[in-house]
C-alpha cells in the first residue's frame, strides 16, 4: 500500500484519511467514501492515510481487512504510508481517557467511563457539503469513552487519531454526522484549538429512493466485479454518486475526474444508485477497449464454461468485434458466443416464431446457395438478400430462420460475420438439422 516515491518528511497542507471498519464485506457506500477521499487528496496534491478501525475485537477480523485491501486494490486507490491499525494504538486511547478522568471531564459509571458533556452551549461546525451544523450540548448524552472491558470507543479513537495523524479533512458518510459533535468535544478536551474540515457525503439510495440495504439491495462491490464490471467503470460511476463534472460529461478518464473534483461541488441530496446506468457506463468502457484487450477481459468468464475451458484470449480475439459493441457486462459474453464453440440450444419461443412458412423453403435455398458461395460476410449477405427477394421478404425476415437454425436465437451478434467464423461445414450441418426438424 505504501508509495516510496512520496516524501512524508514534511506533511502537506491537506491530509485525509479513509477509515473503514473491517466488520463485513466492502459495500458500495464504503467504496464511494474511499474514492471521494482519494479524489480530493489527489486533486489537492495532499496525502491520504488508510486507517483500519479494528477496535471491535468481536467483529473485526483479518479476513475482513484483507477484503478491504482487495477492494482498494481493485479500484486502483493508493495510499500514503502503511495502513494504520487502531488495534495497535490502544495506549494512546487509554492515555486520553485517563487525562479526562484526571481533569474531571469523564467519570466512572458501572465499570465503563463516560465523558461529561457540558449542560449548556452548542457544538457546531461548518460542513463543506451541508453548511453550518449545530448541536445543542443539552441534547447530547454523557457518552461512553471506555467500555467495561477496557477498550476505547469509536469516538475516542477518531478524536485521538485525527489529532495524532494531522488529519485536515474528514470525508465520510452522512450516517456518521451525529457522531461529529462528540468527537469535537473530545478533541477540545484534548487541547485542540482547531477542527478538521468536515464533508459528510449524501446517502446512497435505490430506485425507490430508499437507503441502500444489505438485506434488500445488491450492495456488494464484489458482486459487481464478479458480474463483469470493469474497475475503471465502477470508479467512474461511483464518482457520480453525489458529484458531477461541471461540463456535464460523465464518462471520462480518471485523470480528468481528479482534476475537476472538488468537495464543494458535492450535492447534499441523496444519490441514487442505478444499476442500469452503471452497466451502460461499463458498456462505454468495454467499447473503448481494443479487440485484444476485450478478448483478455472476457476470457475468465469464457473459461468457466464447459465449452470454453480450452479457449485463451488469442482464440477469442476474432469473436471480440462481434459482441463488443453490445456487451454491457463481461459475464454476458459467454452466452452470446457459445454457439460458435458448441452446438446451440434452440430457444423454443424463437423457433416457433420464426419457423413458419416460408422458413423451410428459405433454409433449403440457403443450404444450396451457401454450399457454393464464397465464404465471406459480403457474399453470404448478398446470397440471403437474394433469397429474401424471391419470397418478397426484407433481409431481416429472411435471415431470421437461418439465424435461429445456426445460433439458436433470433437475436445475437452480426449473422454473416458469425457464419464466417463458424465455418461452412458447421453452418450447413446446423441448417440440415433444422430442415430435418421442419420436415417431420
Amino acid at each position: 500500500m505504501s508509495d516510496s516515491s512520496r516524501s512524508v518528511s514534511a506533511p502537506p497542507h491537506i491530509r485525509l484519511r479513509f477509515a473503514p471498519a473491517p466488520t463485513g464485506l466492502p459495500h458500495l457506500g464504503t467504496a464511494r467514501t474511499a474514492l471521494f477521499n482519494w479524489l480530493y487528496a489527489r486533486h489537492c496534491g495532499g496525502e491520504l492515510v488508510l486507517r483500519i478501525e479494528d477496535t471491535n475485537a468481536e467483529l473485526a477480523t483479518a479476513a475482513h481487512i484483507d477484503q478491504i485491501l482487495e477492494m482498494l486494490e481493485w479500484l486502483g486507490l493508493d495510499f500514503d504510508g502503511e495502513p494504520v491499525l487502531q488495534s495497535r494504538r490502544s495506549a494512546l486511547y487509554d492515555a486520553a481517557v485517563q487525562r479526562w478522568l484526571d481533569n474531571g471531564q469523564a467519570y466512572l459509571d458501572d465499570g465503563a467511563v463516560r465523558f461529561a458533556v457540558p449542560d449548556d452551549g452548542v457544538t457546531a461546525f461548518d460542513d463543506i457539503v451541508r453548511g453550518r451544523v449545530e448541536f445543542p450540548n443539552a441534547s447530547i448524552e454523557d457518552f461512553v469513552v471506555r467500555r467495561s472491558d477496557g477498550s476505547a470507543t469509536f469516538f475516542v479513537a477518531n478524536a485521538v487519531d485525527d489529532l495524532d495523524l494531522g488529519i485536515t479533512h474528514v470525508v465520510r458518510g452522512e450516517d456518521l454526522l451525529n457522531t461529529t459533535p462528540k468527537v469535537l468535544l473530545l478533541r477540545a478536551a484534548l487541547g485542540a484549538t482547531e477542527a478538521p474540515a468536515f464533508a459528510h457525503l449524501p446517502l446512497i439510495v435505490n430506485k425507490q429512493r430508499k437507503k441502500l440495504s444489505k438485506r434488500r439491495d445488491d450492495v456488494s462491490l464484489t458482486s459487481y466485479r464478479d458480474q463483469g464490471v470493469l474497475s475503471a467503470a465502477m470508479v467512474n460511476y461511483l464518482a457520480l454518486l453525489g458529484w458531477g463534472p461541471p461540463d456535464g460529461t460523465e464518462v471520462r478518464p480518471l485523470a480528468e475526474i481528479v482534476e475537476l473534483f472538488d468537495l464543494a461541488d458535492v450535492n447534499a441530496a441523496p444519490a441514487m444508485f442505478d444499476t442500469d446506468k452503471l452497466t451502460a457506463i461499463n458498456g462505454d468502457y468495454l467499447r473503448a477497449l481494443d479487440d485484444a484487450d476485450f478478448a483478455v477481459a472476457i476470457q475468465p468468464w469464457v473459461s468457466a464454461q464447459p465449452w470454453g475451458t480450452h479457449l485463451d484470449s488469442a482464440a477469442l480475439r476474432d469473436v471480440a468485434p462481434l459482441i463488443k459493441e453490445r456487451t454491457r457486462l463481461l459475464s454476458d459474453a459467454p452466452d452470446r458466443i457459445a454457439f460458435l464453440f458448441a452446438e446451440p440450444e434452440i430457444d423454443p419461443d424463437d423457433w416457433d416464431a420464426t419457423m413458419v412458412p416460408p422458413a423451410r423453403d428459405i433454409l433449403d435455398r440457403a443450404s444450396s446457395n451457401f454450399a457454393g458461395t464464397e465464404w465471406n460476410a459480403d457474399s453470404l449477405h448478398a446470397s440471403l438478400r437474394e433469397i429474401g427477394e424471391e419470397f418478397g421478404l426484407k433481409l431481416g425476415k429472411a435471415q431470421a430462420p437461418v439465424r435461429v437454425a445456426v445460433t439458436g436465437r433470433r437475436v445475437g451478434p452480426p449473422l454473416f460475420e458469425s457464419l464466417v467464423l463458424l465455418g461452412r461445414d458447421a453452418t450447413l450441418a446446423r441448417l440440415a438439422v433444422a430442415q430435418a426438424r421442419l420436415a417431420r
